[in-house]
């Protein structure tokens, strides 16, 4: 079984809030990658998105953008 692979570390989420990503975990149920992280605010609860998810852009005012930016370890 293959994992997909993110970088760890710091990103910045397009609306400016800032996460760690810890790692990727498979979903049981689908085998479907999901990408465990962190915030780095408020109280730091642990959260989990699909890869593909995590990985679009996104369109903002008809300017794309990553929904996550990397921006450190």
């Amino acid at each position: 079984m293959e994992y997909k692979t993110i970088k760890l570390g710091k990103y910045l989420h397009y609306k400016g809030k800032e996460y760690e990503v810890i790692g990727v975990a498979k979903f049981k149920e689908t085998l479907e990658d999901m990408i465990v992280y962190r915030k780095l605010y408020d109280d730091h609860g642990l959260w989990v998105r699909t890869y593909d998810n995590f990985t679009e852009n996104v369109i903002v005012d008809g300017k794309g953008f990553p929904r996550f930016k990397y921006i450190g370890e």
